[in-house]
């Protein structure tokens, strides 16, 4: 093996170590949004206060790069960014209230066939058979677990659907965005939009935390910062094609962690599903990678 090998064998096996890292630490996150939401404290308030706290990842971001954040060049599209963003979390955090953790993870993963499909008619982007084919292969493993028309089905989790959605549309701003701005001047512009858009809401619905819930809150802000810089890293290091599957690792941590806090074990329909709409994901992203399409969006984690 030559020395060229060895360094391009190191980088990805960093890229899929800093991958897990972040998604497992996304998971957590969610899960102490779900306990949050559970304890009482209102989606917008949990959304205000994560952004709050997530300015500390902007500043050392800041620190780092030395970038110009405030002479953006596209200052519209990075307010429509940030607002979609802070609306799709908004949106899972207030779903995943009512229903069980990994359902809700599993249905958020439908985000790539939304980008997908959006692609389209937003930039014009050509999208072969093979592709619309994984797209509604992966919405029928969306139905699947969602199993509208039946007793068990839950009108909480279209807020998840609606989720992925605004998600979607925002990676898809998010490319037109890397044409002339930074990560970091996307990642602040967002942010303190963000809390712009989110403290009258969280205000009006404000319950004054204790000690501990003041902790919880900086853990989803920080640690929600933390897995965004980790998942941009791992997509630095490897290709799309390489870190794409162990995203999906989110599926097993949501499970888990569903079960330990809340007990919740999901059914086998929501296992069935879910490897429908992961493996829709990878085929979509391993075409993605063969059209050379795959780009920034690749390293956009889910709802964060």
């Amino acid at each position: 093996m030559t020395v060229a090998s060895e360094a391009s064998s190191g980088g990805v096996l960093k890229g899929i170590s800093a991958v897990l890292l972040g998604v497992f630490i996304f998971s957590s996150v969610d899960a102490v949004a779900k306990w949050l939401a559970g304890l009482g404290f209102h989606p917008t308030q949990i959304v205000m206060m994560r952004y709050c706290f997530g300015i500390v990842p902007v500043a050392v971001a800041l620190w780092f790069s030395r970038d110009v954040v405030l002479k953006a060049r596209s200052p519209v599209l990075q307010v429509v960014r940030g607002l979609l963003m802070c609306g799709a979390l908004l949106q899972f955090f207030w779903g995943l209230k009512y229903i069980p953790l990994a359902d809700a993870m599993a249905v958020a993963f439908t985000a790539p066939l939304f980008i997908t499909a959006l692609s389209v008619p937003v930039l014009r982007e050509h999208v072969g058979a093979h592709r619309w084919a994984a797209v509604a292969v992966g919405f029928l493993g969306m139905l699947i677990i969602l199993r509208p028309g039946f007793s068990d089905f839950q009108p909480e989790a279209l807020l998840i659907v609606s989720s992925a959605l605004t998600f979607a549309l925002a990676v898809v701003i998010t490319r037109l965005l890397t044409a002339t701005e930074s990560n970091t001047t996307i990642f602040t512009y967002t942010t303190f939009v963000a809390i712009i858009a989110m403290t009258p809401f969280g205000l009006s619905t404000w319950q004054t935390p204790e000690l501990v819930h003041w902790g919880m809150f900086a853990l989803v802000g920080l640690f929600g910062g933390l897995a965004h810089y980790l998942v941009i890293v791992a997509y630095r290091h490897a290709p799309a094609a390489v870190n794409s599957p162990f995203e999906y690792t989110g599926l097993i941590w949501g499970s888990l962690l569903g079960w330990v806090v809340w007990r919740d074990t999901p059914d086998v329909w929501v296992w069935v599903g879910a490897g429908v709409i992961a493996l829709a994901g990878v085929y979509i992203t391993y075409r993605e990678t063969m059209a050379g399409r795959a780009g920034p969006d690749a390293a956009e984690p889910p709802r964060h």
